[in-house]
């Protein structure tokens, strides 16, 4: 091989090697301007940071944006159902709800996956065998609710459901102690997963026995689940939730050394829709549903306080909409956006990012990308913003 051979072959691979460099940078570069305004909450086995996720330093997670959504590949298992032990009504979808994220690997056992039935969105009042261990009684007669006085009110640190019905061909009703009538069959849920982690095998264990002990006053026969299977399905239930859970924060702030009275902050606050909430932070309700539509906490880590807003001031307020608890979070983000922006111009603010870089219409437009992105990522995996399911999911 001649010295130009060997000269030309140097030099291609210099070539190569510069192209991959400058790709990198290039990718890093639009990753720092993507992660100040969209974060990932903190993991989820950390509710109390998921509850008030901080917008600046992100997890790893959140520093990477939210361009891309995708399923963990070994959380295949998340939403996979052990058996027909509720068989969903007619009129629900039958889906395979991991199937529809469209880069999971190919698992052997996907065709008898597939056959099971699924509910992609199941109503408040059904059992959801997808996000939820469920323990099936059927008395040796009917029983009334009142029968489940000590399931109702278990501790077990997971949102516990009763569910009864008169016969396998009745709707499901969510019971109470109250509740009238005399139940053939009744289930238990008890959720797998939300956002202060998986059910540990301790309220596993809590739940089995808590169902175990009501069986023989009804009495009717008792099959435990299998532990080690739900386990196993809660954290990858945990492991997906967490790559799609997003939140997204537009900040206003008074430039430096300029601050925001407490008591001018609440009134402005209040006059655009907002009310003091008891978590520490301004919440806007839409009146017919009494959802949180948007929020407006503190950009210092201070909570927010009838007590502090009378005598302190802060420096900047963080409009934050929790994509998964919202219906219509696009529409929503577009609300948002026109709040934070009056806002920022009565209190002589600006609208930043986290690097108190201005954000003008561009960046915004980049943002409800985002918001759109985020909410379509989870509608791929079957759950809808806003649903039951989400807000069971995606709940501290």
């Amino acid at each position: 091989m001649s010295a130009l051979q060997i000269g030309l072959i140097v030099a291609g691979i210099l070539l190569v090697i510069g192209v991959f460099a400058f790709n990198r940078w290039q990718m890093r570069k639009l990753e720092r301007r993507a992660a100040p305004v969209a974060r990932t909450p903190e993991p989820r086995t950390h509710a109390p940071e998921r509850v008030e996720p901080t917008l600046g330093a992100g997890t790893a997670a959140g520093a990477q944006g939210v361009a891309a959504f995708r399923a963990d590949p070994e959380s295949e298992s998340a939403f996979e159902i052990p058996g027909d032990v509720i068989p969903p009504p007619a009129s629900h979808a039958i889906e395979d709800v991991a199937a529809a994220a469209d880069d999971l690997p190919a698992d052997p056992g996907a065709a008898l996956a597939a056959a099971r039935p699924a509910t992609a969105a199941r109503p408040g009042g059904m059992p959801d065998h997808e996000i939820e261990c469920l323990i099936l009684l059927q008395p040796a007669a009917p029983v009334a609710a009142t029968a489940l006085a000590t399931g109702f009110g278990a501790r077990i640190g997971k949102p516990l459901r009763w569910f009864g019905r008169a016969d396998p061909r009745s709707d499901w009703e969510r019971l109470a102690s109250d509740t009238p009538g005399r139940f053939a069959e009744i289930v238990a849920c008890l959720l797998l997963a939300d956002r202060n982690g998986a059910v540990t095998p301790a309220q596993l264990d809590n739940f089995v026995r808590a169902v175990g002990g009501i069986a023989p006053a009804l009495p009717a026969p008792f099959t435990p689940p299998d532990l080690s299977a739900e386990i196993a399905r809660a954290e990858s239930l945990d492991r997906l939730c967490a790559e799609l859970d997003v939140q997204i924060g537009l900040t206003v702030q008074k430039p430096d050394p300029g601050s925001i009275a407490g008591t001018r902050l609440r009134g402005v606050a209040e006059a655009a829709g907002f009310r003091l909430a008891p978590g520490g932070r301004f919440e806007f309700v839409q009146e017919e549903t009494g959802a949180v539509l948007y929020a407006l906490q503190n950009l210092r880590p201070d909570a927010f306080t009838a007590e502090s807003l009378r005598l302190t001031a802060t420096n900047g307020v963080v409009f934050l909409l929790d994509v998964a608890r919202n219906a219509e979070p696009v529409r929503v983000f577009d609300q948002m956006k026109l709040a934070a922006k009056r806002m920022a111009k009565t209190l002589g603010a600006e609208l930043v990012d986290d690097n108190h870089r201005p954000l003008d219409d561009a960046a915004l437009a980049t943002i409800r990308e985002q918001v759109g992105d985020a909410a379509e990522a989870l509608r791929a995996v079957h759950i809808e913003p806003g649903s039951p399911r989400a807000l069971a999911l995606f709940s501290a």
